[in-house]
């Protein structure tokens, strides 16, 4: 295809400017034979094409050659994960979004195959959390020398199955909005399609009210963020104490209905402030069952994923994910 060209032809560039290879790095991590796997979102913008090919270069200096899988649906990243399992690789990469990346998770979840990130997507929320920068020669390191860290994962159950989430899953405004993007519009502009959905989102009328039985206490909630890291959206901070290794969740309540409150969450969390707000609350908790009207959309890190009535509960070290 096209872009695996343009990737390949990005490599020979930047290879032949810089030619010094580093193999007793990659030795003195693991060995002779590493085998990489990565998986890759081919919808990226110019930008983000290119830090991709500065990282393939990259590791090619490093004596480097890894196996690269293209994602073209939406499941293949989980499907190629899963087949990876057992297929002798040292470690997954994943070069996309959340999205791509919470694919993957789910088909590595239970594994003791380490996952590797290279950030592409529109917010890069993960690669936030673990403290990953966009600097192709970091994100290259980070594949070689990053240490693997074990992490707990939420699990979303509907009736359409389970899902495990490494960042969050929301039901409410957030979770309306994320269902009604325009995919084209968000391969187009990023972030700006959110801000549109959002828009149309406000204009639609009257909030929901949620019921969450978290841990054997009800709370009545407009929307809901149940958080797995403490980043949300890029750099906003919901939840403070929502930690990756941690085997919990952190669930933070917004309590109030109406377009009039939802700008004043957007405002109060652009500002830092979130946590002054009388009618927000923050919870601990391992296990949240969630009622409301049926069929409302939930969100799962970052993408539209299930539908209520929903369970969510917390999987211990279920995936061993690389740190820079």
């Amino acid at each position: 295809m096209v872009l695996d060209q343009v990737i390949h032809w990005s490599i020979l560039n930047l290879i032949n400017s810089s030619r010094d290879c580093h193999n007793a790095d990659i030795n003195e991590y693991f060995g002779a034979g590493v085998n990489l796997l990565i998986i890759y979102n081919p919808v990226a913008g110019q930008r983000r094409r290119r830090r991709f090919a500065a990282v393939l270069a990259d590791l090619h200096r490093h004596g480097l050659e890894p196996t690269l899988r293209a994602t073209t649906r939406r499941g293949d990243a989980e499907a190629f994960a899963r087949a990876a399992r057992d297929g002798g690789y040292d470690r997954v990469v994943v070069a996309g979004g959340d999205g791509t990346i919470n694919e993957a998770i789910n088909g590595l979840a239970g594994s003791a195959v380490p996952l590797a990130i290279v950030p592409l997507g529109t917010a890069n929320v993960l690669a936030a959390e673990i403290g990953l920068g966009g600097r192709p020669r970091d994100i290259a390191a980070a594949i070689v020398s990053g240490t693997p860290r074990p992490i707990a994962l939420g699990r979303l159950a509907t009736g359409s199955g389970a899902r495990r989430f490494a960042m969050m899953a929301a039901i409410g405004f957030d979770a309306q909005v994320v269902a009604r993007v325009d995919p084209g519009l968000k391969r187009l502009t990023g972030k700006f399609a959110y801000l549109t959905a959002g828009a149309r989102e406000l204009l639609r009328g009257p909030g929901l009210t949620f019921r969450l039985d978290i841990d054997g206490r009800v709370h009545q909630a407009a929307s809901a963020i149940i958080a797995k890291g403490h980043f949300y959206g890029g750099r906003f901070v919901v939840c403070p104490e929502a930690r990756l290794e941690e085997p919990s969740l952190q669930v933070c309540l917004f309590g109030k209905t109406g377009r009039w409150h939802v700008v004043r969450y957007a405002v109060a969390l652009a500002l830092g402030r979130l946590s002054a707000l009388s009618d927000v609350t923050v919870v601990p908790a391992r296990r949240i069952v969630i009622d409301g009207p049926p069929g409302e959309p939930l969100q799962v890190d970052g993408d539209s994923d299930g539908r209520l009535p929903a369970t969510i509960d917390i999987e211990a070290g279920a995936l061993n994910l690389v740190y820079p």
